[in-house]
């Protein structure tokens, strides 16, 4: 197993890609506390699913924009399983409209939570790797964040600022023995798009850009998080690394 006996930090695993990363974590040997904010039930699923394979879990409520409670978390992480290795930086949300139209509540909030919330997470967690020498981050960010999205200003550019932060990072710690890296989906079939109203258009619209015709799944980007935040990834540092089917191209 690539991560036996390392411990794992992963914000939003209630859900989604989040889900799918902390499995395939656990899968791999990681012991992993995980964050949720509103879907209690679901986190309790993934933790008992975890906890089935022989591995330690943790589920916490948190809202990742405070840095209170990114603190309280990364105390838990270190109190209940030991020791923190790995931090994926993945919870996020979009509050869409066009720039002319977009409130101040809407620019803040995603702000807060796609770039504060990594910021949060990453400094209270930068410490405990640059003590022990050893670390993995992987953060989440989007082809979005790249290229730019129509109606998504401010997700586009929390997205790209997470980008920019990234790679500071890697700067940052590397001489500690730290790897920084982002991984940016494109379409990736979520319960959100699943359940949305305009799924068929968004998938369409989303093939006519890719050169891999098929939608993404969760565990496509797991499956790349994990690989980061194994040792077989050691030389690999600042990256961000695009998981899109080709869409970005």
């Amino acid at each position: 197993m690539l991560l036996e006996n390392k411990n794992a930090v992963v914000t939003g695993g209630s859900q989604g890609i989040g889900t799918a990363t902390v499995i395939e974590l656990a899968k791999e040997g990681a012991n992993v506390c995980f964050t949720y904010r509103s879907h209690e039930t679901e986190a309790l699923q993934v933790r008992d699913e975890i906890i089935s394979m022989g591995r330690k879990a943790v589920c916490v409520k948190c809202d990742i924009s405070s840095f209170e409670q990114a603190e309280g978390v990364i105390t838990t992480a270190v109190k209940e399983l030991g020791s923190v290795e790995i931090l994926v930086n993945n919870a996020g949300m979009n509050w869409d409209g066009v720039s002319w139209k977009m409130s101040e509540e809407q620019w803040d909030r995603v702000m807060e939570v796609n770039l504060k919330g990594y910021f949060n997470f990453t400094r209270h967690t930068a410490p405990i790797f640059k003590k022990q020498a050893y670390g993995k981050i992987i953060n989440v960010t989007s082809i979005n964040g790249l290229r730019g999205k129509f109606g998504q200003t401010n997700y586009s550019a929390s997205k790209a600022g997470i980008i920019g932060f990234t790679k500071a990072l890697a700067k940052e710690l590397g001489a500690f023995g730290i790897n920084v890296n982002a991984v940016a989906p494109g379409l990736i079939e979520t319960a959100m798009l699943k359940t949305s109203d305009a799924r068929e258009k968004i998938i369409d619209m989303a093939m006519g850009e890719m050169v891999l015709k098929r939608v993404g799944q969760p565990e496509d980007l797991a499956n790349l998080i994990v690989f980061l935040a194994s040792d077989k990834a050691r030389h690999i540092t600042g990256e961000i690394i695009k998981v899109d089917g080709g869409q970005y191209i």
